[in-house]
């Protein structure tokens, strides 16, 4: 019996650490939906990896869909996840938490192409260190993917004018045409810029003050507007409002610019016209980056990974391929957003350098210095969490307009006089089914 014990014991030892080195040759990804072009980039990492380091991996490759969920597997559910791509305000959550790990960027003889990054993203980035830590956040965090929230406008329907301002979210001449993202932390960041825009103007707060120290008094003054403006609001959502501006269906939706630009595209093919602005008050500028989880196993393919994906040719296919910004900033990359094609120059200075003040780009992708300067970088809301929630369950939970009320009471009444109907049908039936038996018994 004992050499039986014996005998399992060791079998389950040999499996377990066959598993393990399989393991070891194993890259799990875990990124957003279509957010990488899959047979040009991601497909062709393996044989690229053999090249540079002379081993095989396989990848195992799965998508989440909010950030939320994303961060619950590697906290409480411990998976061992080896590349991750979340957004700012969870990088730097995970950063507090100690969940993440260093990037290994000694690549031996593989050019180290994370420098490529570009400074902008670099110092956008480092605002995600913990508050008193002396962390430098490039060590845990490459940059992937990165742009602005703004409006989205149909120009046969709305003014252009008024969207120079975020006060057409509670302009009367909109209500109920506006869509606006079921994100509380990407809405209160544009928003509290305008609420506060008074106290900008005066120099008494900065747009990086405001947006990164969250008080109950700007959650307050955010929640004010958001009240003021939910006659005009005519659904929270978080994919298909660009789908509806395509349709030319709506005429204003609260939009990342990815998406906005997308939904340009989109809705040219089908002879709709649709523009993208940010509002004068300013914005929020956003960023995803690559990290390397706590409970990684592999971290020199994910290394290696990270490192491939700031390849320029490969950030242009994905670039191509998703519709979203790279943060590379080299001169290939330069060369493909300049568009002649395009009247209208931009000063790029601030992300591609010196070289770069007049280029014929696309603002939706690249927006000018001038904008640049009055976007914030969102943050973890921490201990206001509660409160942001609190107040944005209030805001959507009393956001029903006069039309909303009378559609829910017309649909209520109808229904109510379906059931009527019908169970007046059933007894009626009931009846002459009862009158059919007795005259059978007689």
């Amino acid at each position: 019996m004992k050499k039986l014990f014996v005998s399992l014991f060791v079998a389950a030892l040999s499996l377990s650490m066959s598993a393990f080195a399989d393991r070891q040759h194993t890259l799990k990804i875990y990124n957003w939906a279509d957010y990488i072009d899959m047979p040009n980039v991601l497909d062709k990492f393996p044989e690229w990896y053999k090249e540079q380091t002379g081993e095989d991996v396989q990848i195992i490759y799965q998508t989440f869909d909010i950030n939320e969920s994303m961060l619950t597997q590697i906290e409480i559910g411990k998976e061992d996840y080896d590349v991750i791509c979340p957004s700012e305000y969870i990088i730097e959550r995970m950063l507090a938490q100690g969940l993440l790990q260093p990037i290994n960027k000694d690549f031996g003889s593989t050019p180290d192409y994370t420098q490529l990054v570009a400074p902008f993203a670099q110092e956008k980035f480092q605002q995600m260190a913990p508050q008193g830590s002396d962390i430098r956040v490039s060590d845990y965090t490459v940059g992937y993917m990165w742009g602005t929230t703004g409006w989205l406008f149909n120009p046969m329907h709305v003014d252009e004018q008024d969207l120079r301002s975020w006060a057409a979210l509670v302009n009367p001449k909109y209500e109920g045409h506006i869509f606006v993202k079921d994100a509380f932390r990407d809405v209160y960041s544009v928003l509290v810029l305008y609420a506060f825009r008074e106290e900008i103007e005066r120099g008494e707060v900065t747009r990086d003050e405001l947006v990164a120290h969250l008080t109950p008094e700007r959650i307050a003054r955010v929640e004010e507007v958001l009240m003021k403006a939910k006659d005009n609001i005519a659904g929270w959502e978080v994919d298909f409002g660009k789908e509806e501006m395509t349709k030319g269906k709506a005429w204003m939706n609260l939009s990342w610019s990815g998406d906005a630009q997308w939904a340009i595209d989109e809705a040219a093919e089908v002879g709709v016209e649709l523009k993208y602005i940010i509002p004068k008050e300013g914005s929020n500028v956003w960023f995803d980056g690559w990290c390397i989880p706590k409970y990684a196993v592999n971290t020199k393919a994910a290394s290696y990974f990270i490192n491939y994906m700031c390849m320029p040719q490969n950030a242009i296919l994905n670039m191509e391929e998703i519709g979203y910004v790279s943060v590379i900033a080299s001169p290939e990359i330069l060369e493909w957003a300049n568009d002649e094609d395009i009247e209208e120059t931009a000063d790029l200075s601030y992300f591609f350098g010196e070289e770069a003040t007049e280029v014929h780009a696309n603002q939706v992708f690249y927006p000018d210095l001038s904008i640049i300067r009055r976007c914030a970088l969102m943050h973890d809301c921490g201990e206001q969490t509660k409160e942001m929630l609190a107040m944005w369950n209030r805001v959507k939970g009393d956001n029903l307009s006069w039309t909303m009320i009378g559609i829910i009471i017309l649909l209520l009444v109808a229904i109510l006089v379906w059931a009527i109907t019908s169970a007046l049908s059933r007894r009626k039936q009931r009846n002459m089914q009862f009158k059919k038996f007795q005259n059978r018994k007689k």
